[in-house]
């Protein structure tokens, strides 16, 4: 059983699948915390609807203080593995180290090639666009200090068609992500995927 913890900066639309998931029966976990560092973002209100604790922690006032409560909210939730969805802030350095190798992203294109700092939402879209490549698609992939660096955990592809614009690329990879993070979970719990110790 996988003890999750979300962080979430807006929407939260791959932790709303997957609690979703969770709650039909599809995926064996237990949604333990939702935590934003914006107090009026949606996710938390849908998790708190859901029976998720929630929690806010600002990061912009004092990032090490924002990150020692981040470490320790999670820890305190019983957090084994942290879903980032949507989060828009840079991870400190004590939640990475408490949380090696069990914080897992998904990014809106094939890794490593559309990555990197100020690569995400439509302008990985762009340059997938722009770079004229026969597909695109997701990566999940574990979280370290840098953006989009740490091991791929799994890929997905889309095609890209003929007339394709960002804005349909977009939307056919938005379409499938929630499906690829609640199926690379599933694996996980099952033993069929391991990540690294």
């Amino acid at each position: 059983m996988l003890n999750l913890g979300f962080l979430a900066s807006r929407n939260g639309s791959a932790m709303r699948a997957i609690i979703s998931a969770i709650e039909s029966g599809d995926l064996q976990a237990r949604p333990l915390i939702a935590v934003s560092n914006n107090r009026k973002a949606a996710a938390l209100e849908f998790a708190a609807a859901h029976g998720v604790a929630t929690a806010v922690i600002p990061t912009q006032a004092d990032p090490v203080a924002a990150d020692e409560m981040l470490a320790q909210a999670l820890e305190n939730a019983g957090v084994e593995l942290v879903v980032l969805s949507g989060y828009l802030r840079r991870l400190g350095p004590r939640t990475l180290a408490r949380y090696q190798n069990r914080i897992l992203n998904i990014h809106p294109g094939l890794l490593p090639e559309f990555g990197g700092e100020g690569m995400y939402g439509r302008k990985v879209h762009e340059a997938v666009i722009g770079a004229g490549a026969g597909a695109s698609g997701a990566t999940i992939h574990l979280v370290d200090e840098i953006y989009d660096h740490g091991p791929i955990v799994d890929r997905r592809t889309v095609p890209v068609h003929a007339g394709d614009t960002p804005e349909s690329l977009e939307a056919r990879v938005t379409a499938m992500e929630p499906g690829f993070f609640i199926d690379t979970l599933r694996r996980i719990a099952a033993g069929d995927l391991e990540l690294p110790s």
